[in-house]
């Protein structure tokens, strides 16, 4: 790297910028430290607050510890009554807990299926409440379109009309080598 007069340059240097205002490293003195210290604390009713749950948390958390303690003495004591009962409450606990399973089974397809006969019958009142008026829209375009077609078809019938009586009154067709006389109107073929 080359370097230019007497500053070199350096690659690799990281800039800090602060967001919002700098702060000073200034020792304050007097009343300035104690505002200061005075706003950054808790407010009195956050204090209360604490102080009025302290002894409701305390309490629970005991009541939390003496649960646990019955607990694991009951399990210390049923455990000897579970093995020897092994034979028995083993089966016992399968066959009520595929009881439970399939009650709980039955009644979620029992919701299943009332919650989607429910939504059959919502689409189907929705359905029948508006069919009367597609049925009314549907008419009024096929009526619509039978009328345009008339008309088409009565124009077309109209041009072929004038044109099979322009060459009917003429008697003749145009275009061959010969000339042919053609049977219209007031004309006799000869």
């Amino acid at each position: 790297m080359a370097t230019t007069g007497t500053h070199e340059r350096h690659p690799h240097q990281v800039q800090v910028h602060t967001i919002g205002q700098p702060q000073r490293f200034e020792q304050h003195t007097g009343d300035r430290w104690k505002q200061q210290q005075g706003t950054n604390g808790p407010s009195k009713s956050k204090v209360l607050a604490v102080m009025a749950l302290l002894p409701i948390g305390g309490a629970l958390l005991g009541l939390a510890g003496i649960t646990f303690v019955g607990t694991m003495i009951g399990l210390a004591v049923a455990t000897p009554v579970f093995i020897i009962f092994s034979p028995i409450l083993v089966p016992a606990i399968l066959a009520i807990g595929l009881a439970v399973a399939g009650f709980l089974t039955s009644g979620t397809f029992g919701l299943t299926g009332l919650s989607s006969l429910s939504f059959l019958v919502n689409s189907l009142r929705q359905v029948t409440g508006t069919v009367p008026e597609q049925v009314e829209a549907a008419k009024r375009r096929l009526q619509d379109v039978v009328e345009y077609t008339g008309q088409k078809t009565k124009d077309v019938g109209q041009t072929i009309q004038d044109k099979a009586h322009d060459i009917g009154s003429e008697g003749q067709v145009h275009g061959g080598a010969g000339v042919g006389v053609k049977e219209g109107r007031g004309t006799r073929s000869t």
